[in-house]
């Protein structure tokens, strides 16, 4: 239904707000994370003139960047060259409060690791856009051209704009998500109190204290603390055997939490 609107709506900004009302409410329509993510990429490319392909990178813990959504092989490669060098107009666009254009990826030296890399693969012009909502940077949508140069003004207020409702579907997006996430682990402990009152004759908020204490000696969330419990009706022998050796850069990140 969208994809044949695009057309001279720039130069009519009620045409132009009713349109980008439809895409922010198709944008929201999706409650999975996996699904949105995807969603804005393809909407990107139908929606912005200039634009290819598209590559969204989010932050993940502790900042880390992560491609979660792409509509070409080429936006992983530039995407991920980024991470790899630690440069390039992705990158920081997530660290400042602003949006960065590169004109001509072939005679770009603002990043000249990264730029000659991104050419040989096809970019030709790149606009990183970055994602925010009123606490933090979500990170960067990174919209590609084939052409050099292909960034004018309409182009530019397109994606600002459009990059604005996909910063508020994803909030949306993670919101949903993060609640789902807190009522199952709240349903999750609470069965793993009920075995252990029922196993050791213990009180309820004895129960919590003690799953409690396991988390916070084996450095893991209370809700993977509980799922032990209920997977092996019991409490394990030692906390050792509840360390997970691959969450140990994650110590500090939610032990005793849901």
């Amino acid at each position: 239904m969208l994809e044949n609107e695009t057309e001279g709506l720039v130069d009519n900004q009620a045409q132009l707000a009713a349109y980008f009302a439809l895409v922010s409410r198709d944008l929201l329509a999706r409650a999975d994370e996996t699904l949105t993510f995807q969603r804005i990429a393809d909407r990107a490319v139908e929606v912005i003139p200039a634009c290819d392909f598209v590559g969204i990178t989010l932050r993940r813990r502790k900042g880390r960047p992560e491609t979660v959504a792409l509509t070409d092989e080429a936006a992983r490669l530039c995407d991920d060259w980024q991470y790899e060098l630690d440069e390039g107009p992705c990158l920081s666009a997530i660290a400042g409060d602003e949006s960065y254009v590169i004109d001509d990826l072939v005679n770009d030296e603002r990043w000249p690791r990264w730029a000659p890399r991104a050419a040989d693969v096809g970019a030709g012009s790149i606009l990183s856009v970055r994602m925010a909502n009123d606490v933090e940077a979500l990170g960067a949508l990174n919209l590609y051209s084939r052409k050099p140069h292909a960034w004018d003004a309409d182009n530019r207020d397109l994606a600002l704009v459009f990059a604005s409702h996909a910063a508020t579907a994803i909030s949306n997006t993670q919101l949903v998500s993060g609640l789902q996430t807190a009522l199952q682990s709240r349903h999750l402990i609470g069965v793993a109190q009920g075995i252990l009152m029922a196993q050791y004759d213990m009180g309820l908020e004895t129960a919590f204290e003690v799953l409690r204490r396991y988390s916070s000696h084996a450095n893991v969330k209370l809700r993977e603390v509980a799922h032990r419990v209920v997977e092996q009706r019991t409490l394990p022998d030692d906390y050792s055997q509840l360390a997970d050796p691959d969450s140990a850069d994650s110590s500090q990140d939610g032990a005793g939490e849901a």
